[in-house]
């Protein structure tokens, strides 16, 4: 068999989408020696994180021009048996089609995006899962959405959830302080919040809340750091900020790599995940994979992530939210206790796992049985 991936998110930047097929991509050659893979890539930065085995194609990042134009010519010179995609296939193609649908926040929440990109997306997707032999998604509350605003059969739609690399893993604090006080300049004890600033990621209800913790707490000597890439709405969270009776103890890191963030994760005291809206919420499991204790929203697929390994908020409570990060910072016991949950869930999850059920889909799109004997070796090992 010979399966193609759009992977032209690697090496983009593209935080979620890019974390995903990336590995997905390794998880496929440990598992599958028996088909052949191909990744469409648009950068040079994408190709020191493809897995040896994996065949390349050059795609453009332009997406007018990669999906009216490049796909196309691939598609027809490789033969593939299917294409792997996220949100959004080639304008034209006769290979069946296989697209990660993470959430539709986009068709559910379209004030989180410019108007061009919530129309582009739902229009451009509409299209590709009527096209599409499946449509893979992480969660069960994605799966719902999904089936809600596509009408589609329950069996076209597969749950199938992400999971933590191995890079994110518990280090020892004071070195991690001490690399984040190198790199970034941040002394001392900090909340961490990780996400693009962008209106959904509720940023600014964080600073609100945070604001809230410290003038009913004075002693506390947290900061509160914001790691993620500037976007079309972050003017408005710096000029909150510079307005904020706290703005000297907030940080911006911008885009980091999972290096820094490790080291991000494991120094501070606290992970806030104060999201609107979330198809699965990965920075959750990253935090508790590095074992810090979470407070994260109790909406959308948050809840179905974080189980009961974290505090749970109402994202539009300032109050709420508020308790949530003092209760955790002001009792050691409760952040020690949310810390080995948070540990015990995050092993939950699995991109082994997930790249075996994502290929046993690509199997079954194209007809066809895999072999086990590659993953009963792998799990042997």
């Amino acid at each position: 068999m010979r399966f193609s991936v759009d992977a032209h998110a690697i090496g983009s930047q593209l935080t979620g989408n890019e974390v995903y097929i990336r590995n997905l991509l390794k998880g496929f050659s440990r598992l599958d020696d028996e088909s052949e893979l191909i990744a469409y890539v648009s950068r040079e930065a994408a190709v020191e994180h493809i897995p040896h085995g994996v065949q390349t194609r050059w795609v453009s990042s332009n997406p007018y021009k990669r999906l009216g134009m490049d796909f196309v010519q691939h598609l027809r010179r490789d033969r593939p048996d299917l294409l792997h995609v996220q949100y959004t296939g080639p304008v034209f193609s006769f290979t069946p089609l296989v697209v990660s649908v993470h959430d539709v926040s986009y068709l559910e929440y379209p004030e989180y995006f410019t108007r061009f990109r919530s129309t582009q997306l739902r229009l451009t997707v509409q299209r590709t899962v009527r096209h599409a032999a499946r449509i893979l998604t992480p969660s069960e509350f994605s799966r719902r959405a999904i089936l809600k605003h596509y009408r589609l059969d329950d069996d076209k739609v597969v749950v199938i959830p992400n999971a933590v690399s191995s890079r994110f893993r518990v280090i020892d604090r004071k070195i991690a302080r001490s690399s984040v006080e190198r790199n970034f300049g941040i002394q001392g004890p900090f909340v961490l919040t990780v996400g693009d600033l962008q209106p959904r990621k509720n940023h600014l209800g964080l600073l609100r809340a945070f604001e809230e913790v410290l003038r009913a707490r004075p002693s506390l000597r947290h900061q509160l750091v914001f790691v993620g890439k500037e976007t079309w709405s972050s003017k408005e969270l710096h000029h909150a900020v510079e307005q904020s009776s706290i703005r000297g103890r907030v940080h911006f890191t911008g885009f980091v790599d999972d290096g820094d963030l490790v080291q991000l994760y494991g120094a501070s005291d606290l992970f806030v995940f104060p999201s609107f809206y979330e198809g699965f919420g990965l920075p959750i499991l990253e935090a508790m994979a590095c074992g810090r204790a979470v407070a994260c929203s109790n909406t959308t697929a948050m809840p179905e992530v974080a189980n009961a390994s974290a505090i749970l908020f109402n994202p539009r409570s300032t109050e709420e939210m508020a308790r949530a990060i003092l209760d955790v910072l002001a009792d050691a016991e409760l952040r020690v206790r949310l810390e080995r949950l948070g540990l015990q869930r995050a092993s939950m999850f699995s991109w082994q796992r997930a790249a075996e059920q994502t290929l046993d889909v690509y199997y079954d799109v194209a007809g066809s049985r895999r072999r086990r004997e590659t993953t009963v070796a792998v799990r042997a090992s």
